[in-house]
């Protein structure tokens, strides 16, 4: 998939003719046997459950999803009987015109294939069923300024998929950042971190990387730490016999007796009494 950038950048050589908009509430035994697509157009599901099969691909039609179809494609659609589909979609013609270097370029849509094919998930929803219920509208009028109109709230459309689309990916990108150091603790908790290192490495500010990692994880990241290095120390205080001193050095701790008190703070024991609770004893 064409990144944010790369998505608006081809959108804004197009000019687009909408050929029609519609809007369709779909009986419980509705289904479309394969067919050939023959126009372009965009499928936005509001309401319902079914199956849209692409090319010999099934997939899930559902609100949150859009779907971008092509000529030439081979598509199958169908309902869930129990909760009937309900659909925007608009058919439409496009041209790619733009200038460069002082020359204007112009390629038919045979020539230029439309950026967007297949299916994705949407988030910005209620923002996207408003502008097609506006395209809906202004379609059923005429007149110039209505064209005119039509082609604004068209390129608010496609300007609002953009910035779902970078949306969703900067926030898959915090969510990567976040969770590679969850996985950097896991593996160098017994080392010497710092709230600002962990920040440094996820490429955010101190506050900022602090707040996502409490709503991703579901602990401050200095909480999350000291769970890591209390649950290591909770194995060794059970399943060996090495000292105190040992036990706290090797998750991280240089003094025994602040380890001993964050340990308690955690469990509610000492170390020494958790010890004694759930050391095993073999049999005689």
């Amino acid at each position: 998939m064409l990144t944010p950038g790369e998505l608006a950048s081809r959108l804004n050589k197009l000019v687009i003719s909408i050929l029609l908009v519609g809007h369709q509430k779909c009986e419980p035994d509705w289904r479309q046997k394969p067919r050939t697509i023959k126009y372009h157009s965009v499928w936005l599901i509001i309401k319902g459950k079914g199956t849209f099969t692409i090319g010999g691909t099934h997939y899930p039609a559902e609100p949150g999803k859009l779907f971008c179809f092509s000529p030439g494609m081979i598509v199958e659609r169908t309902t869930d009987p129990e909760q009937p589909l309900e659909y925007y979609f608009l058919r439409f013609h496009y041209t790619e015109v733009y200038e460069e270097k002082e020359q204007w370029i112009s390629r038919s849509a045979a020539e230029a294939r439309f950026p967007l094919e297949g299916m994705y998930t949407v988030t910005n929803t209620p923002q996207l069923i408003y502008l097609m219920e506006q395209l809906h509208m202004l379609w059923k009028r005429r007149g110039h300024m209505t064209a005119m109109r039509r082609k604004i709230v068209l390129q608010e459309f496609f300007l609002t998929l953009v910035a779902d689309f970078r949306a969703q990916k900067i926030a898959g990108d915090t969510t990567a950042a976040i969770e590679l150091t969850q996985d950097y603790m896991i593996g160098h908790y017994r080392e010497q971190l710092t709230l600002e290192g962990l920040a440094q490495m996820a490429g955010l500010s101190v506050s900022h990387y602090s707040r996502l990692f409490k709503k991703y994880i579901g602990y401050s990241p200095i909480d999350y730490l000291t769970h890591l290095r209390v649950d290591r120390a909770k194995e060794l205080l059970v399943l060996s016999d090495y000292r105190l001193k040992s036990i706290a050095g090797s998750v991280g701790y240089a003094d025994e007796f602040y380890f001993s008190r964050i340990f308690k703070k955690v469990t509610g024991f000492s170390p020494r009494e958790y010890a004694k609770k759930h050391r095993f004893t073999p049999a005689k």
